[in-house]
């Protein structure tokens, strides 16, 4: 019993990242040697949706302790990082633009497949309206906006009517659950391990040569945003070197999130590495499932992209002006985006609608990005969940 303590805590006073990368490593070795064990990628499964099911709890339950105690003096934070998240993610979408058009990039289409385009005022009044659904819903469906939107009346009201017992006993739920969460956190490597193990078995070194322009195009969006875009934003308001920040961030939240293809998921982690940055709990509680919901920069470059590659084959010529209303609704949409694996490549077709496309042939073309999405989707996940944290601590840091 003294021998398993000891291995126990070890294992969790030593380096998550030292751990990751060690086992990810073991999961690239099993993905090309035994890529029969399909029993290794279960338990990749079972962490994302470990993660999943606490974290529409963790959200709720902080976000309405952290608004029911909040004092006054962060209400300024909150409209900086609102701001940076929104600006960033539309300068994702003009960054997108500009390299499709440097890089044009065509997607071989096929056979029609019958689908329905979305109309772009019925996703957004769906979107309106399941913000305002059965809050218990929302918990279960792991509707962030919605469960935000909850969260915050209820914190709201709690301020107004509770009692220092309950606002204790609601902090202590709070509490309870964080610890749950670092438990969770603790089977990270296990279960990266297992996630990477199923990606390289079931595809193999293919995944890495199909569609190679496509996956370079947005890879090279997603990184110029992740390394020169966001920084610059940062550092014209910190007035410093924003580096040593922005790889904190992507080494940190980046390399779960890579793997976990989940901004939901890796709520928990970045709210973790806040804690180690020493930043407000009051605001980042908020803020980080917030970024969660709203702060795409990955999936608006997705969208741009695969948009105007399909204009790209079919022939279709935008004007500047049609270019910039793109970034607009694929900013719009983006904040719309699901926060799980995939969702970005779910609202091209509104997108899409914008020119005309019919939408069987915009359906083609998420077909192709399902299966560059291995890549594609890990990319635009680590893009977004660490820029949570880096304009979390640049509003905190320049408030």
């Amino acid at each position: 019993m003294v021998i398993s303590m000891n291995i126990v805590e070890k294992w969790t006073q030593s380096s998550l990242v030292l751990k990751i990368i060690i086992f990810l490593i073991i999961g690239i070795i099993l993905g090309f040697t035994v890529p029969k064990w399909s029993f290794i990628g279960f338990f990749g499964e079972i962490f994302v949706n470990a993660l999943k099911a606490i974290a529409p709890l963790l959200v709720f339950a902080l976000v309405s302790s952290s608004i029911s105690k909040a004092k006054s003096g962060i209400g300024s934070r909150f409209k900086i990082v609102i701001f940076l998240y929104l600006l960033s993610t539309f300068l994702a979408a003009l960054i997108a633009v500009f390299f499709s058009y440097t890089f044009p990039v065509s997607i071989h289409l096929t056979t029609a497949i019958n689908a329905t385009a979305p109309n772009i005022n019925n996703e957004l009044s769906n979107l309106v309206l399941s913000v305002f659904s059965n809050p218990i819903g929302l918990l279960s469906q792991g509707q962030y906006l919605g469960i935000l939107f909850w969260s915050v009346v209820f914190g709201f009201a709690l301020k107004k009517v509770a009692s220092s017992n309950t606002m204790n006993v609601l902090n202590d739920c709070a509490s309870a659950i964080t610890k749950v969460v670092e438990g969770i956190i603790q089977f990270a490597p296990i279960g990266i391990m297992g996630l990477v193990f199923t990606s390289i078995s079931k595809s193999g070194v293919e995944i890495f040569i199909q569609y190679g322009q496509l996956i370079f195009l947005l890879v090279l969006c997603i990184v110029v945003v992740a390394f020169i875009m966001n920084p610059i934003i940062s550092a014209i308001l910190l007035k410093r070197n924003p580096y040593p920040l922005v790889f904190t961030c992507f080494r940190e939240s980046g390399i779960t999130a890579f793997f976990s293809r989940s901004s939901a998921a890796n709520i928990p982690i970045n709210m973790k590495l806040c804690q180690r940055l020493g930043l407000n709990e009051d605001f980042f509680s908020i803020s980080i499932p917030l970024g969660a919901a709203i702060n795409m920069d990955g999936a608006a470059i997705t969208i741009t992209v695969m948009t105007l590659a399909i204009c790209h084959t079919i022939g279709i010529t935008i004007p500047l002006h049609i270019t910039i209303l793109l970034c607009v609704i694929s900013t719009l949409a983006a904040c719309g985006a699901s926060g799980v694996t995939g969702g970005s490549m779910l609202l091209v077709p509104m997108a899409c609608s914008l020119f005309g496309v019919n939408s069987d042939i915009a359906m083609q073309a998420v077909a192709v990005g399902f299966i560059i999405g291995v890549i594609q989707d890990s990319c635009e996940t680590t893009l977004n969940s660490a820029s949570d944290v880096l304009f979390t601590a640049t509003a905190e840091y320049y408030n």
